[in-house]
């Protein structure tokens, strides 16, 4: 072979090996420039990710149920003793009277059972305390007024809203009350007049009197369910008391309350406030069946 061709023929393979090189060269920064981009992607991904979200709380039902009776509108509330406690609540721990739901709800603490729903809860005084019997978490703060004189809570025979753990929770008239409790209940709370006495209406309550305010009462069916009924609009004591003995079978229910009659339902947002009350019946979530 000339010295020329051999030559030429390195010059070639040396183009050849120079090409390859640079080729190479370039697929190692195409690489790396992949593998970067990568790493930039993932950054970014990481930190626009969202972070895990809180648990979702569980929906609370609504104790209260809207009804319509005899064309007026009522909120119509249960108590279940396998889910709910029930409490009297009247004053501050200076026996300072709330007077309404605000104040009592901004009383407390973080770690109090979660309320179902409260009412106001028999009849009281200017002060803001009860007139007649009153026991709450099994203090006596009131002894039971048996004497006469003027107003819903002396039409006789008036009664008392009371319970605890052992007997459960019923409304019987003032004088049964008197013959037959012989120890203190956990709570207790008097008012009248009563609405249903053995499954009839009070003697003296007249089918559809004149006298129409917002009224409220309780009843205890025979399952030991309380049962707490608000009108939410001015009704007579004869068509709320025909409510009970009809529609929710409570062979006693007792009168609360008229004109200042008043709903706490924390699971819909209601909180009434028609003017000042006096005690409060509170009722609580039971946590875990306790």
């Amino acid at each position: 072979m000339s010295p020329l061709r051999a030559r030429r023929r390195g010059s070639r393979a040396n183009r050849v090996s120079v090409s390859r090189g640079r080729t190479i060269r370039r697929a190692a920064i195409a690489l790396l420039l992949s593998l970067a981009a990568c790493e930039a992607r993932v950054e970014e991904d990481a930190e626009i990710a969202p972070a895990p979200g809180p648990s979702e709380t569980p929906e609370v039902t609504s104790a209260c149920v809207p009804v319509i009776f005899e064309d007026t509108a009522f909120t119509h509330c249960t108590a279940n003793p396998a889910e709910h406690a029930i409490r009297m609540v009247e004053s501050t721990a200076d026996g300072v009277p709330y007077r309404n739901f605000a104040a009592y709800a901004g009383s407390r603490g973080a770690n109090a059972p979660p309320v179902a729903f409260a009412m106001n809860g028999g009849m009281f005084g200017e002060d803001g305390h009860a007139i007649g019997y009153y026991v709450e978490e099994g203090a006596r703060l009131k002894s039971l007024n048996r004497s006469d004189g003027p107003g819903n809570f002396h039409m006789l025979p008036n009664g008392v809203f009371f319970g605890d753990a052992s007997e459960g929770w019923r409304v019987w008239d003032t004088d049964r009350f008197y013959e037959n409790v012989t120890s203190r209940p956990d709570f207790g709370t008097q008012s009248g007049p009563m609405l249903v006495i053995a499954g009839e209406l009070h003697p003296d309550i007249s089918p559809e009197g004149d006298s129409l305010r917002i009224r409220n009462g309780v009843g205890i069916d025979p399952a030991g369910r309380a049962h707490f009924v608000i009108s939410d609009e001015p009704v007579s004591f004869g068509r709320i008391a025909r409510y009970y003995r009809d529609v929710v079978g409570t062979p006693n229910a007792l009168f609360l309350d008229g004109s200042v009659s008043q709903l706490w339902d924390p699971a819909t947002g209601r909180m009434d406030y028609r003017a000042d009350m006096g005690p409060m019946i509170v009722v609580e979530m039971r946590e875990n069946g306790e």
